[in-house]
């Protein structure tokens, strides 16, 4: 599967559901062209903890998205059903303003690399700055990417294809970090935040505050 990079346009926030449904939608094709082992039970599952209040509503209490393998049939939407979390592959429950901002950034391998450096910098400084290791509330499963799997959501990453950068095409902006200062790569730098801004992202992650 090819995916016209070109023909994208974002369609919702981070965590939103037209987005989250997009993104599986888009995750399901690239992994049903993959042609895939009949036998492989695989699952993705990402659960954006915290998120503003405007992307929930009565019948959405969670801001979530999965992928799932599972008795030859791949599947994928809205949400983090439990069956797909039970499944060995990446789940992850991380807080929505932890993320959500360099999401939108279009990248390659290396992008990845620097954006995990930038945002181990950001998690280490709000440690610092809390005085304890464990300032934000992120949950990660023991990662397993069968090659297959991992080519096909990859397919073109590093000419600007790939399921990151279809979801970050269809990304908006979120109107939390307009004036956050910010790497090239979109993550937030909380060393160079005012004090009044530190307490506001401490706020957004959940991490309340350091008193």
């Amino acid at each position: 599967m090819s995916v016209d990079m070109t023909a994208l346009a974002p369609v919702g926030e981070f965590g939103s559901f037209i987005w989250c449904e997009s993104c599986a939608q888009y995750g399901v094709e690239l992994l049903q062209d993959a042609d895939l082992p009949k036998s492989l039970a695989w699952g993705f599952s990402e659960i954006y903890t915290y998120p503003p209040q405007r992307l929930l509503h009565s019948n959405r209490t969670q801001a979530a998205y999965y992928l799932m393998v599972k008795d030859g049939q791949i599947s994928g939407g809205d949400g983090a059903p439990e069956v797909c979390r039970q499944l060995p592959g990446f789940h992850v429950e991380i807080p929505w303003a932890a993320i959500c901002n360099q999401s939108r950034s279009l990248y390659g391998s290396a992008g990845q690399k620097q954006r995990s450096v930038e945002e181990q910098t950001m998690y280490t400084e709000i440690a610092n700055y809390l005085g304890r290791e464990d300032a934000l509330d992120i949950k990660r499963q023991e990662p397993f990417w069968p090659s297959a799997v991992r080519n096909a959501l990859r397919q073109d990453s590093e000419n600007g294809g790939g399921l990151h950068n279809i979801a970050a095409t269809l990304q908006c902006a979120s109107p939390e970090f307009t004036t956050y200062p910010t790497t090239a790569l979109g993550v937030p730098i909380f060393r160079e935040m005012s004090d009044d801004q530190k307490q506001q992202f401490l706020e957004l992650l959940g991490a309340g505050n350091n008193d």
